[in-house]
């Protein structure tokens, strides 16, 4: 065997270093990959449980829908309020069993994301290396490294080894630039399934306490009614009559404040987010046919959407949060329960009533798509879902004798919120 020049000897033995390092590496990559593999069954066994609990939610809400706008026993009452329990906690179940899904995909990623970075780690070793022998030699010519070989033969060699380490190096270029590239994917695709659990999280804390707020309306109304169809039926005409009064005197104020609309400070249209994505209108603004049978005044001021009790409701807009209010506590179940008014930056003020639970409060200041509460039924209401009214904001009352702004003095519910109304549609990406 022909003996080897200091330059061949140099590039076999950082090679053979790096060799070394990439052989441990594999190991690791073996372990690792078995690892990946019980992950990946724990998360095919958390998305199969899902789609379970999805698919009892839905047999749920087509009970729930068969029973929609049914008040006129206690016995359909309270077996809404039973359907509602029992579909929030199984929204609940859901909450919980896609943050341990989230926790196994973070996991995983997390594993993902160290393999790339042992990959990183071995591909800087290597060019290092290579690169050192590189420098070693530059600026040599080839006479040069030929009058320091023994002999041609040794010199030839030595520059194509030469040559051969720069191609590799550019080879490992390339790969750790692709490399950097899936990491930078791997720790962005970590971030979202970060965020997306916190969201969980809030959903599944708040949809917790709409269950103890559905818990506790059931035992209201038992209590009201001493369980008697005879007193819930009294309870009904009472509330029918207070529905009426209210209706009359929102719409009483809201004539007056709709002449005073100045169209030059409107925005242009669709300048508004969906506050709840893939729900379905089920009703429209103005003289509806629904509007005509349920309202004194035959008018609906916004649009509803259906949704299931506890989803989230999110602002249409940035804006400052200008009341969030539950007018059931001046009212039960006369106007506009518990609602959120905010006032944004483009002439538009926005309402999102009837909700089970509001995430925000008064002067806070909230971003676009940023979740504000969850659908409900508070309020009048014949079923869950979101009302959501757009108001001028030059039209809305101004702060005055402890009600905020945007609110006006009801007579018998309380601040009530106000002001010149605009058909949603016009505004709203739909």
């Amino acid at each position: 065997m022909k003996n080897k020049t200091p330059l061949e000897k140099a590039i076999i033995s950082a090679l053979a270093a790096c060799a070394v390092f990439a052989g441990l590496f594999s190991f690791s990559i073996i372990a690792e990959a078995d690892e990946q593999e019980v992950l990946q069954s724990q998360i095919d066994q958390k998305t199969k449980e899902l789609e379970e609990i999805q698919a009892r939610k839905r047999e749920v809400e087509r009970a729930l829908e068969a029973t929609s706008g049914s008040k006129k026993k206690l016995s359909d009452e309270l077996a809404k309020i039973n359907g509602t329990i029992n579909q929030l906690n199984l929204s609940i179940r859901e909450n919980r069993t896609m943050i341990e899904k989230l926790n196994l995909e973070i996991s995983s990623l997390g594993h993902d994301i160290t393999s790339t970075e042992d990959s990183i780690r071995l591909k800087k070793a290597t060019m290092g290396k290579l690169f050192a022998e590189i420098q070693q030699n530059d600026g040599q010519s080839l006479l040069s490294i030929l009058l320091k070989s023994e002999n041609l033969s040794d010199g030839l060699a030595a520059a194509q080894s030469i040559e051969s380490v720069s191609v590799e190096l550019r080879n490992n270029l390339l790969e750790l630039n692709a490399l950097k590239g899936t990491l930078s994917e791997q720790l962005e695709r970590e971030k979202g399934k970060k965020e997306t659990r916190e969201i969980e999280q809030e959903n599944l804390k708040n949809r917790q306490y709409i269950v103890e707020d559905e818990k506790k309306g059931k035992q209201t109304l038992l209590t009201e009614t001493k369980n008697q169809e005879k007193s819930y039926q009294a309870q009904l005409t009472a509330l029918e009559k207070l529905q009426a009064e209210v209706d009359a005197e929102i719409e009483r104020i809201a004539s007056e404040l709709r002449k005073r609309i100045d169209n030059s400070l409107l925005p242009g249209r669709g300048v508004l987010e969906n506050p709840l994505p893939g729900a379905k209108l089920t009703q429209a603004y103005g003289f509806t046919a629904f509007a005509k049978r349920a309202y004194s005044s035959q008018r609906h001021n916004g649009i509803d959407f259906g949704a299931q009790v506890g989803t989230p409701i999110y602002a249409a807009e940035a804006g400052r949060v200008l009341a969030a209010i539950d007018q059931d506590g001046y009212c039960r179940k006369g106007a506009y329960g518990k609602y959120v008014l905010i006032k944004h930056g483009n002439g538009l003020t926005t309402l999102s009533a009837h909700m089970s639970r509001f995430s925000v409060s008064a002067g806070q200041t909230v971003r676009r798509g940023e979740i504000i509460g969850y659908v409900g039924s508070t309020g009048y209401a014949t079923g869950p879902h979101l009302h959501f009214t757009v108001f001028a904001s030059n039209t809305i009352p101004p702060a005055s004798s402890g009600f905020p702004e945007g609110t006006q003095a009801s007579r018998v519910c309380g601040p009530m919120p106000v002001g010149g109304d605009l058909d949603p549609r016009q505004y709203l990406a739909l």
